[in-house]
Formats: structure tokens, sequence, C-alpha cells
């Protein structure tokens, strides 16, 4: 390449893991020509390794890849996933289920759920979850794919997946290499600026070989190397909103076939993950450690899992918030170095996967045009706020207070943002939506009911459509009920996915 050549002649990836190495597939795959694609990583530095919950766009990713399902499903001992069950969030004894899709299907221009809330209002006992494809599925623990026939109840659900996180980054190792990217081992050690511009021009590892290159992409985790030690982007802190700064990790053998959903259960300091793979079953405790101390959440969380523990607990502090550029200069933060949420809604693969598509979509030359890293930092910032006031719904409407951490957070002050959404919701039931949601009206739908939001109004246009609703929501049960009994056991899939008979 030319040097007066505007184009990326080499990219940089610092640091592997997840975020790493689905950054190197992704720019594996797309710069065929003309572009270097270098990840540097040292096996003596550990990766967090706990996203092994996702959400549905990660189909779309490995999908853009070309990657088949099946291989997929087998090389990262994976399992599917229909949603998120809830325990004891709202209230002590609460249950309800956060589905991928929607809670029935819309019969009138009036939205369904104000006819669910009617209905319950007139006596009717059967919860919101039971009109949700997805979690009659999911309570039987069955499995299907998702037909495209949109009269059809069993087109009106989505999934995702659990997997292995250590598996897949050595699955889309394997890929990317395939595909010229280079693996260089090392520690960086040191970063060095242009005088002028403040850009990075390389790194420099322990053992004193530079490496140099045109866009440098910031895959070192919680340190940041590149976005924080080198460039002092700043960091905005969200711990006043989302308390726990905490989390202990420990795997257990299963115990059953695996469920296809995961589940997070509200305990007294925080809240517990159970993951279900093929090979085990990932735990976490996630906490504040204002209220619980280290020694005594690894012991709760011992005494607590399902099945022969397969390791000791093992710990995890963060800080949740994010950059305040995830793109500054030539270095783009991809994974943990961004910022981070706390797993509570299965978002920080997700959130790799975001920033890697907006890179994809705003890809740079070496002139870096500030308005292309304005507006990758604009949507990025956006995406990561509305995911926040999402989690934070979770806790803001917990009514337990029989600890110190539910208490605090039901008294606490939120986000303008979301308050306008609870405000809306506990009025007429209306779900606004605004722009950069990734979690759509529907997943709103079921935290604000789960946990006990009921609107004190409906949607005025009810009293003018003359409709009784309730025949239509118990056809509806009826019709979901009947054919998710039809369907395989997820164990049933899952073998056949391994060319095992069921």
């Amino acid at each position: 390449m030319v040097r007066d050549d505007p184009r990326i002649g080499s990219v940089l990836i610092v640091g592997g893991g997840t975020a790493g190495w689905m950054t190197a597939a992704m720019l594996g795959n797309f710069l065929k020509h003309n572009c270097t694609v270098t990840l540097v990583e040292s096996e003596e530095i550990g990766t967090v390794g706990v996203g092994e919950a996702t959400i549905p766009p990660i189909r779309l990713f490995n999908d853009t890849l070309g990657i088949d399902e099946r291989e997929f499903i087998r090389a990262t001992k994976g399992s599917f996933k229909l949603g998120i069950e809830f325990l004891d969030w709202g209230w002590s004894g609460n249950r309800y289920f956060h589905p991928f899709g929607p809670h029935g299907r819309n019969f009138d221009m009036v939205s369904m759920h104000h006819y669910w809330l009617r209905a319950r209002a007139q006596g009717e006992t059967a919860p919101l979850d039971e009109h949700c494809m997805a979690w009659q599925i999911a309570k039987l623990g069955r499995f299907a794919r998702p037909v495209p026939d949109p009269r059809d109840v069993l087109s009106t659900f989505d999934y995702a997946y659990h997997f292995d996180a250590g598996l897949y980054a050595r699955f889309l190792r394997s890929y990317a290499e395939a595909r010229g990217v280079t693996r260089t081992e090392g520690k960086v050690a040191g970063v060095a600026l242009d005088g002028q511009s403040g850009f990075v021009e390389s790194v420099t590892l322990a053992d004193g070989r530079k490496l140099s290159a045109d866009l440098f992409i910031d895959c070192s985790g919680f340190r940041g190397l590149l976005i924080e030690g080198a460039l002092n982007t700043g960091y905005e802190d969200w711990t006043h909103w989302l308390p726990c700064d905490r989390a202990m990790a420990m795997p257990s053998e299963n115990v059953g076939a695996p469920h296809p959903f995961t589940r997070s259960t509200a305990r007294e300091a925080g809240w517990q993950w159970r993951i279900p793979l093929q090979h085990r079953t990932g735990n976490g405790y996630v906490y504040c450690s204002r209220f619980l101390d280290d020694d005594r959440a690894a012991e709760l969380l011992a005494s607590r899992i399902e099945g022969r523990a397969l390791g000791d607990p093992r710990p995890l502090r963060f800080t949740t918030g994010r950059r305040k550029l995830q793109w500054n200069r030539n270095v783009v933060a991809i994974g943990l170095s961004s910022g981070f949420l706390e797993p509570l809604e299965s978002t920080s693969i997700h959130l790799i996967q975001a920033n890697i598509s907006k890179l994809m979509g705003l890809f740079p030359d070496r002139h870096f045009d500030p308005g292309t890293t304005a507006e990758f930092n604009r949507i990025a910032i956006a995406e990561t706020e509305r995911i926040r006031d999402f989690i934070i719904l979770h806790y803001k409407l917990m009514q337990r207070d029989d600890s110190e951490l539910w208490r605090y957070c039901s008294a606490m002050a939120i986000p303008e943002t979301l308050q306008l959404k609870i405000d809306h919701f506990r009025r007429h039931g209306r779900l606004i939506a605004r722009e950069m949601d990734l979690f759509a009206p529907p997943s709103w739908l079921a935290v604000h009911v789960g946990q006990g939001n009921i609107p004190e109004g409906l949607d005025p246009l009810l009293e003018y459509r003359g409709i009784d609703g309730r025949e239509w929501l118990g056809k509806l049960r009826a019709a979901m009920a009947a054919q998710a009994a039809r369907l395989p056991t997820h164990g049933d899939v899952l073998a056949e996915l391994h060319g095992v008979p069921a």
C-alpha cells in the first residue's frame, strides 16, 4: 500500500477472550484484501468468561459469519435459551418470565396486554406468562425453532443460546486464523502515542517487540490499556443506580437435562444466576460489597448450587458504567474495556457484538473523520444507557424490604428517561419506546407486570372497541399449551444435534 493511501492498512486487536476473537472473526471475514489484522494476547492473563447467556441477536452475528448452528452448538457445548425466569424479584415467592418474543399476538388495534389487564380486573387468574409461547415451551423443558407461518402460534417466539464463552473464543480463533488473522503471544508493557495527534502509534510487548497499526481495537478488559491507560478517556460511574460491584462464579454438575432458559434469583444482597450448558451448569452471585463481604458471598453461593461443585468460587470485581467515549482517536473499545453492565439481562456479549457492528458500519479511513467517531459514540452511548435503564427497572420495582440493598434500591432516585417509562405504564399501561432501545415493549411489559407495576388505568380506546377479550385469551392459552406439548424435549434436541438417537 502506498504511503498516501487513505485506506486502513493494519488493525491491531489488543486482548483476546470473547471480545477479541469476536472482533477478529468479523474483521477477518470482511477485510479480505489490503489490510492485515493482528491480535495480541497473553496466556498469562485470564479472561472473565462469565458471559455464557445471550439474547437473540447473537444468531445474526453467527449468521453473518456463515457459522453453522449445529457446529457452533457442538463446539461450545451450548444449549438453547427461550428467556429468563426471575424468582423472588418484586417480592419473596414471586416468579415471572422474561420471554424472547411477545405475549400472545395482537387481535385488535388495542394491544393484547390491555385486554389481559381488563380480564384480570374482572377476576381472570391466568398469569400473563401463560399467554406467551416461549414460556409455554420453556416450562415443559421443550424446544423447537420458530416456524415462519405468522398464523401459527409457534411463530410468536424467538431464541438465543447458553454456551461456554471460553470455547466460543477458541472456536472463533480457528475461524479468524483461517481467514488470515495473525495471533501474537505477548503481554503489552507500553503504549506509544504520536506527539502531535495523540493517536496510538504502537504497543511494546514485555519482550521488547513493537507492534504498530493504523487502527487499534482495545479488548483488554476492565483495564482498558489503550482507551483508558494510554488515552485517559474517562469513565462514567453508575454505581448509585446499579450498586452491585462484585460477583462470585462457580460451575457445578448438571442435575437432569438442561433447562431452555436462564434463571435469576434475587438474594439478600444481589442475585444469583443459573446457566445450564451441556456439560455443566454455570452459577454466580452478583452482589453489593457494601452489604455483603466476599467470603460470605462465596459461602452462600456454594450452599445454594444444584449438583456437585466443579470448582471453587471465583471472584470478580467491577464498576458499572461506561467510558465517556468508546471510540477515541484511533482506538475503539470493545467489550469490558468500553464499560460494564452487570449480566442480569445477558447483555455482555451483545454489547461486544453491537460495537463490532457499529465499527463495520462506520469503518474509518486513515483520516479518522471526527464526524464518524462522533456518530459511533452517539449510538454506543444511547444504546448503553437504554440497556442501563432496563436493568435499573428490575431494582427500582423491587418491593422487598428484608435487606439493606433492596430498601436502598426501592428508595433511590433513577434517571429521568426511566422514570418517564415507569410513569407512562403506571398511569395507562402504555409502553414508551425510544431510539436505540435494545429491549422492545414486550420485555418491558414482562418486568413491569412481573414485579407488580400494575397500571392504574388502561388505554382509553378499550371503551370504544366493544370487545370482551376473555374468550380469545382462553383460546390463545389453549392453543399454545397444545402446541408446546407436542414439541420434543430440549434434551432430545441437543442429542439430535450430536447425532445421538433421542
